[in-house]
């Protein structure tokens, strides 16, 4: 039932005189709040349009609460601005889920393999599939490289995954500076360091300063490491034993005896007076027998590895200790430290021994000209979970080879292959030099012979070591063999140039001196500077032939300069047939006249009419300079040659 408009009205003054009334009573007016009734009707639609007005009023005055509080969390919390050239943090081991498991336990075993160039094949393939490699597979990868001293292919491998947008962590970081030092590069290494201190969201860790000083003092760099310890206490680490024996095992190779006892001290007074590793007391015994001060090094002896010692002593700690006695004539008590410690060895809970205790010992045994007592406890290294490497080996036959025992080098040379060891430059330069200093010439060539066959890279001082050899026994062809096979795999600097010419030179064979030339003047590379070319004709000129070198020089300048005007003559072609092929698809009046058109009108004709010819060529001009901008062209410049008038393409 309809209200009517009397009643409607009375019913409104009625509603909005008790809300008065009950606000009046129970809620103390403020001026800061207001409440809002909404009512059913007004009496004329002048006061409904008041009340939205009002409305409208209040709101400007006074937005919302839900308004005030939204934009209160805005200004107490603003979004973080991303900046898309921050570094990327590394993820986190628990990513290391699901396919991505799968596709890392896969890895794992193909390095297990030994399939390492299948491994990194594997994991570049998968960065571009929908199951990415994490960083841990990938530094999976990057270590068994590293253990093989595969360091161009780690460094490749480390460059496309960083260039796939995979976050390096700290181990990543670690094993490329493990790299740089092992290939002699302690330069590159640092500024590696101070780019990853820079712009890499991570810290270094304790593991990242033993890699660096390690690296340091093994490449002479021992101050740089000092430099690197200090900066350790600035970032807050603690005083750590292991890079304490790394310096002062480089100050004891600097026969700095009084640095060594300092950094021990040094050490011993940041942790409190105690220590509990041992691993720096074979060096403070190397001091002490340094400065011949016995009784205190056998002091130390007793107060790292004594009945009463309360001293860890890792394998490293023992081997270091055991290397001490070995060098400063107690060899009797470094056998009963070694009987010592293959007792207590017991993996895995208790590793003892290690790879370098065998060649301490085996260095020990040299040192007392016991050869087959040093050759039998080099075979027992794998009973004890030790298997030698090629480090090992080369160690061995080097011993072996110094003591005229070339023989027995050659039979530990014969047992890598057994070993699942493959031999490197190092062996190979052994075997030879040690040939050669028995005059088996031959066996040394064919041991070089076989370094380059097996894929592995002598160097220039090799080389020449290996023809001075040759020259020196009248073996001239064989010289000359292997000039030809290794000219294109070294960079042969003048001397080396010099000294094959020269051997030719005397043994009469100037023909080949002057293949040799031709050989070299076809090689960009090679660089047959004016000192050559003096050399090369005082040679011939005993022969009265020096001209032979000029004329052959003037020929290989000709035929280069014929073959750029081939290659000129041949380019230009290509853009004429560019040229007519685009003409013949495209209108020719964006192109203005074509080159083959000619003039046939006879002179008096083109005289009378040549006003006539110009105004309409310049209105032609123009059309077709309006049609080409249209169209997207340049109209060419008038020029001299064809390659000049080539329409150019935007």
């Amino acid at each position: 039932m309809a209200l009517s408009k009397p009643f409607a009205t009375t019913l409104a003054i009625h509603v909005k005189a008790l809300a008065v009334s009950s606000l009046r009573h129970h809620h103390p007016r403020t001026h800061s709040s207001f409440v809002t009734f909404r009512f059913f009707s007004f009496a004329t639609p002048e006061e409904a349009a008041a009340e939205r007005r009002r409305r409208k009023r209040r709101l400007r005055i006074e937005p919302p609460l839900s308004s005030l509080h939204r934009n209160q969390q805005q200004q107490q919390a603003p979004r973080p601005i991303q900046n898309p050239n921050a570094p990327k943090l590394p993820e986190h081991v628990s990513v290391l889920t699901g396919k991505r498991l799968n596709l890392h336990n896969r890895i794992l075993t193909l390095i297990r393999e030994n399939d390492l160039e299948e491994a990194a094949l594997f994991t570049r393939h998968s960065v571009y599939s929908n199951c990415k490699p994490t960083i841990f597979t990938v530094n999976a990868v990057l270590n068994a490289q590293l253990r093989q001293s595969k360091y161009s292919d780690l460094l490749m491998l480390h460059r496309f995954i960083i260039q796939s947008g995979i976050a390096p962590n700290i181990i990543t970081h670690n094993l490329i500076f493990q790299t740089y030092l092992d290939c002699r590069k302690p330069d590159t290494a640092l500024e590696h360091y101070k780019q990853f201190i820079n712009d890499a969201p991570l810290n270094p860790s304790p593991t990242t300063y033993r890699i660096l000083i390690k690296g340091l003092v093994d490449n002479h760099k021992l101050d740089k490491a000092m430099e690197l310890k200090d900066e350790m206490a600035v970032k807050g680490l603690a005083a750590d034993p292991s890079v304490y024996h790394y310096l002062m095992s480089g100050c004891v190779r600097n026969s700095d005896a009084d640095g060594a006892i300092k950094l021990f001290e040094e050490l011993k007074e940041k942790l409190g007076g105690a220590l509990e590793d041992g691993v720096v007391y074979g060096c403070l015994m190397k001091g002490y027998f340094m400065k011949e001060m016995e009784k205190e090094a056998m002091e130390c002896y007793e107060e790292a590895v004594g009945e009463n010692s309360r001293m860890k002593m890792s394998a490293v700690a023992y081997n270091s200790v055991l290397d001490a006695l070995c060098k400063n004539g107690k060899f009797d008590e470094a056998l009963r430290l070694f009987d010592r410690m293959i007792k207590e060895h017991n993996p895995p809970r208790r590793l003892a021994v290690n790879l370098g205790t065998f060649n301490v010992m085996t260095d020990g045994y040299v040192a007392q000209e016991r050869f087959e007592d040093a050759i039998e406890v080099f075979r027992k290294m794998g009973d004890y979970r030790c298997p030698p490497d090629t480090l090992s080996f080369n160690n061995l036959i080097d011993q072996l080879c110094k003591h005229g025992m070339l023989a027995e080098g050659e039979e530990i040379y014969g047992e890598m292959d057994g070993k699942g060891v493959k031999p490197d430059e190092y062996t190979y330069v052994l075997l030879m030099d040690a040939c050669f200093e028995v005059d088996r010439i031959d066996d040394g060539a064919a041991y070089f012979r076989k370094m380059v066959d097996y894929g592995l890279s002598p160097n220039l001082k090799v080389y020449n070591r290996l023809v001075d050899k040759l020259v020196k026994v009248g073996k001239i062809d064989e010289a000359k063999s292997f000039y030809d096979l290794m000219v294109k795999k070294l960079k042969m600097d003048d001397e080396a140039y010099k000294f094959m010419v020269r051997t030719l030179s005397d043994s009469g064979r100037l023909d080949e001196v002057l293949k040799m030339v031709d050989v070299m003047l076809d090689d960009e590379e090679i660089d047959f500077n004016e000192e050559l070319q003096e050399f090369v004709k005082d040679e011939l000129r005993k022969e009265g032939r020096e001209e032979e070198l000029t004329k052959l020089m003037e020929e290989k300048e000709r035929q280069k300069a014929e073959a750029k005007a081939k290659e000129a003559e041949a380019a230009e072609a290509a853009k004429r047939t560019t040229r007519a092929a685009v003409s013949s698809i495209i209108p020719s009046k964006l192109f203005g006249k074509r080159e083959d058109e000619t003039e046939s009108a006879p002179a008096a004709e083109n005289a009378v009419e040549a006003p006539s010819m110009e105004k309409e060529a310049k209105n032609g001009k123009e059309e077709n300079v309006e049609e080409a901008t249209i169209v997207g062209f340049e109209e060419p410049d008038k020029a001299e040659s064809p390659a000049e008038t080539e329409p150019k393409w935007s």
